[in-house]
């Protein structure tokens, strides 16, 4: 919910498109949401799943959404990778595996 939470955040005037999408992939399942807003800057790119690293105006943004998504995914055995540009949009790909982990795995 989160990653369409701001992507719809991301659109210029309250105006764009927003494609999900599910498929099988690597022995499990990848749920991509993508964006036609305005991206995200490459130096920006690697601070985005820090905790409390926003670029929202203060009020507006905790900076915790994506830190807590990503440690949700991380927890269930999956990952999150990002691909964005600048004026173009971004696309989040969430894969989780069919099996996840073992409890003592996800403990670690």
């Amino acid at each position: 919910m989160n990653l369409v939470t701001n992507a719809v955040q991301a659109m210029a005037n309250e105006r764009g498109t927003i494609t999900l999408t599910t498929r099988g992939a690597e022995r499990g399942v990848a749920v991509e949401v993508a964006d036609d807003g305005k991206g995200i800057a490459p130096e920006v790119l690697p601070k985005i799943f820090d905790p409390f690293f926003s670029t929202k105006e203060i009020g507006k943004g905790t900076g915790l959404g994506l830190s807590i998504s990503y440690k949700i995914v991380e927890q269930h055995g999956g990952r999150i990778d990002v691909e964005s540009r600048v004026g173009v949009g971004t696309k989040f790909t969430v894969w989780l595996p069919l099996k996840p982990p073992a409890e003592a795995e996800l403990a670690a």
